[in-house]
């Protein structure tokens, strides 16, 4: 790793652990940050040696927002370049959010604006009780249109509705009780690697055939169409290799192929 890089890759025992690198500016986003997540996340997706990825921040905060410099420019766009600009923050947290395998945003300090669609784009988000949240693009006369499909996902339309339009700062409590964290706790890197040692004995093929599910079924309603969808996912999962290797396995009372000792 380069540890003056802007974006830190680790990549270990099955686990990626990319890590922001800005902690002088409190890891805020600019075009580049954003450039080189949209990046990593390709090259992490295309490695099949990685089961899991933790997403962290180096410094005080997990993510403050937007760079200052970098609004300061954006102040002189037109609206083309406005629209390039969003398009790339909008396909990086696209690009997360379609990861086939299980996400975990480490979570600590401050977590404003687009740190929030951080967070709400990964599977299971842990953070600790001093964390921070806001959502804060109306105080400065903007909208969180990039980051509201995942945020909106994690907290609900309700809770959006209050804090897209108060711009509030929340405490961690408020976001776990809201959904967006998962996990509230002191022990950051203890719990994660509890979380860690979960998701590994899980079928990778089955990690990401859970998540297509989910995206899937969620919000749909309990019709012909969808019972028959789900019935044909199920069929096709018991006669893939993985599914009879996870089957034959705990039959025969032992650890499937990709369980690690």
């Amino acid at each position: 790793m380069n540890a003056t890089a802007s974006v830190l890759l680790e990549k270990k025992d099955g686990v990626a652990r990319l890590t922001l690198n800005r902690p002088d500016v409190r890891n805020a986003f600019d075009d580049r940050l954003i450039s080189l997540l949209h990046k990593s996340f390709v090259d992490i997706e295309n490695d099949k040696t990685i089961r899991v990825v933790i997403l962290a921040g180096n410094g005080p905060a997990f993510c403050s927002g937007a760079d200052l410099n970098w609004m300061k420019r954006m102040a002189g766009y037109g609206y083309d370049e406005n629209l390039a600009d969003a398009r790339a923050l909008a396909g990086m947290l696209a690009q997360l959010d379609r990861m086939p395998m299980p996400t975990i945003a480490r979570v600590h300090g401050a977590v404003f604006a687009g740190g929030t669609g951080l967070v709400a784009a990964c599977d299971i988000a842990v953070g600790t009780p001093e964390a921070k949240f806001c959502l804060s693009e109306a105080k400065l006369g903007l909208s969180p249109a990039t980051i509201s499909p995942y945020v909106i996902r994690a907290m609900g339309e309700r809770e959006a509705r209050r804090y897209f339009l108060t711009a509030e700062v929340f405490d961690a409590a408020e976001a776990l009780r809201i959904g967006m964290l998962s996990i509230l706790t002191q022990n950051l890197d203890e719990t994660i690697d509890a979380l860690v040692r979960q998701l590994l004995a899980g079928g990778p093929e089955a990690m990401a055939k859970i998540k297509d599910l989910i995206r899937a079924v969620a919000n749909r309603p309990v019709d012909a169409a969808l019972v028959a969808d789900t019935a044909k996912r199920i069929a096709e999962i018991r006669v893939s290799p993985e599914g009879r290797e996870g089957i034959a396995a705990f039959l025969e009372k032992r650890k499937p192929s990709w369980a690690r000792s």
